[in-house]
């Protein structure tokens, strides 16, 4: 599952009517409904159960049957494997949580300075693979690392203490995304009405905020929980002999070429993941429900000298700690030889292994085409289940909620169950760029569905009112209404994709090959080939193209902005 987490997928709109008239209109809108859903079915459902069939498929016989299944019981590895994902997930949640539910009350309730620097630092690891904070990890605490180099002690980064910083960080900017979404949507009332009680603002944390958002608490715990459980990247970089599901889903596959036990043990890692996605939704909801009238403002920040500072110090301790981890990688690949030898040098850039530069571009393009399908699947889809609410409408709705709730690895590995079959019509994609921006869209495609309707939510409905009247048929409301209210929505879902397909390391590790490779796997083999100061160029030029295409998307979105906020 990707860094980003879902917000509860909003229920179908009411139904709008069409004139005799704008018949050709119904369906169009029929195919933009049916279009995204025959292709979750194909890319979704009929992969998931591609696994579950080949769970059952006997490896030395070939014959149907529960023999893997018995052969899991008989697994101490795989069940130790389970016990290590299981603690540190508890582990990175704990910590997570906490600190998310620091900096998100720093960044929402305080007049602490410094918001800006500190919500830059906690986007950087949204910019790069997973993997790349385990590798700033090994730069700065490694037994060749900064650390050592400056203290001369060889700190063991590898291991279950590796991992559980290694996953904070990672999980941290989704925990703060959550925490402050369930802060910004309090209600400023019930704290008004404590002050005239003379309450203070002890009592006012412990009576109004804590209960306010302790489903926004749940739900990020939950995200965070899954997002540990399901990550790959940091798991094969300092995980060292602390096997985790993740790594052991790989292990099965690509080192002992065992597909059937890497099918039940892709399921096995699905049911608490699918466990945890459905009681974060619940949580959510629960969130959503506790302003169901909608009004009431949000509390304003309130400059309080005996809080803001010390909120200060202890997000500036944590940002800091984010912008070292990735700020080292940058570093190191601009050095001759980290931590020793800090001449500047370009020649880790030179990089002739594992096919140069080439997985790089390939990765621009494929992401460019997920961003691309997926933007315009997901709004057709968004657009039919708004205007042709109906049993179809609830059909694709649900559909579109379920692949949140199945890790990337489990994904990946249905992909190679079901399309790598020669003898079968689609057997023709495996191994193809589109397959694999496919799944990238099929990975991420729930919280794009999720901001999508959100989005379309805020369409006036008045004026497409207008626009029926007036005569014009659906074409002039894409033109007229949907184009300018939804510009800035359509662009942000597309930066996400893009970004994700990007970053994104366990959705696409079983799919590419010698001639479709893909940036993120590159710096996962140089770094198993020892080859860390190259891995660290690789992963600056990914959070370089990245960086730099949010970048582009925001200043375009900016005039669209301004012209909105003109015509209002």
């Amino acid at each position: 599952m990707s860094t980003a987490h879902p917000s509860p997928v909003a229920s179908p709109l009411p139904h709008r009517g069409f004139s005799d008239g704008h018949r050709a209109d119904r369906w169009l809108l029929y195919a933009c409904l049916g279009l995204p859903l025959l292709v979750l079915v194909l890319f979704f459902g009929l992969p998931m159960l591609g696994i579950v069939w080949r769970s059952l498929l006997d490896d030395s016989t070939g014959t149907v049957g529960l023999a893997n299944y018995r052969a899991l019981l008989d697994s101490p590895g795989i069940w130790r494997a389970v016990r290590n994902s299981l603690v540190l997930g508890a582990a990175t949640t704990g910590v997570s949580v906490l600190l998310g539910f620091m900096l998100a009350y720093a960044l929402e309730r305080t007049a602490m300075p410094g918001k800006r620097v500190l919500g830059m630092a906690l986007s950087l690891p949204v910019l790069a693979p997973s993997l790349v904070l385990g590798l700033g990890l090994i730069f700065l605490l490694g037994r060749n690392g900064l650390a050592a180099k400056l203290m001369g002690t060889r700190p063991d980064i590898y291991g279950f203490w590796g991992l559980l910083l290694a996953d904070a960080l990672y999980t941290l900017p989704a925990a703060v995304l959550i925490i402050r979404a369930a802060l910004r949507h309090s209600d400023a009332r019930p704290y008004e009405a404590a002050e005239i009680l003379g309450a203070g603002a002890w009592r006012q944390f412990l009576d109004i905020t804590l209960p306010g958002v302790r489903y926004g608490l749940l739900s990020a715990a939950f995200v965070v929980f899954t997002l540990t459980l399901t990550d790959f990247g940091n798991a094969v970089v300092v995980g060292g002999d602390f096997p985790v599901l993740a790594t052991e889903i790989y292990n099965q596959v690509s080192g002992q070429m065992k597909f059937g036990m890497g099918a039940v043990v892709g399921l096995l890692l699905l049911c608490p993941a699918a466990l945890a996605v459905w009681i974060e939704r619940m949580a959510s909801r629960r969130q959503a429900g506790l302003r169901r009238d909608g009004s009431g403002a949000s509390p304003l920040p309130r400059r309080r000298a005996w809080l803001d500072y010390p909120l200060l110090a202890g997000c500036s301790l944590v940002g800091l700690c984010i912008a070292l981890v990735i700020l080292s990688v940058v570093a190191a690949s601009f050095m001759r030889l980290w931590p020793y030898r800090f001449a500047f040098t370009l020649r880790h850039y030179d990089i002739d292994l594992a096919g140069g530069y080439a997985s790089l571009w390939t990765s621009v393009w494929i992401s460019a085409l997920a961003a691309l399908i997926g933007t315009a699947l997901l709004f057709g889809l968004s657009l039919g289940v708004r205007r042709l609410p109906g049993r179809l409408a609830e059909t694709a709705h649900l559909i579109a909620s379920m692949p949140v709730a199945v890790p990337g690895l489990v994904l990946g590995l249905s992909y190679v169950f079901f399309f790598n079959t020669p003898s079968f019509p689609w057997g023709m994609l495996y191994g193809t760029a589109l397959l694999i921006a496919i799944c990238n869209f099929t990975h991420f495609s729930t919280q794009g569905y999720a901001a999508m309707t959100t989005g379309m939510r805020h369409v006036p409905t008045a004026l497409e009112d207008a626009v029926t009247v007036l005569g014009g048929g659906l074409g002039a409301s894409l033109r007229d209404v949907y184009r300018p209210a939804m510009g800035r929505t359509l662009l942000a879902i597309a930066l996400f994709l893009f970004m994700n397909a990007m970053v994104t390391l366990s959705a696409v590790i079983f799919l590419v090959t010698p001639d479709v490779p893909l940036a993120a796997v590159t710096v996962m083999r140089l770094d198993e080939a020892g080859f860390t100061s190259q891995a660290a160029a690789f992963s600056t030029c990914i959070m370089a193209i990245v960086a730099t295409i949010a970048l582009l998307l925001h200043v375009l979105a900016r005039p669209r902005a301004r012209s909105l906020h003109a015509r209002r």
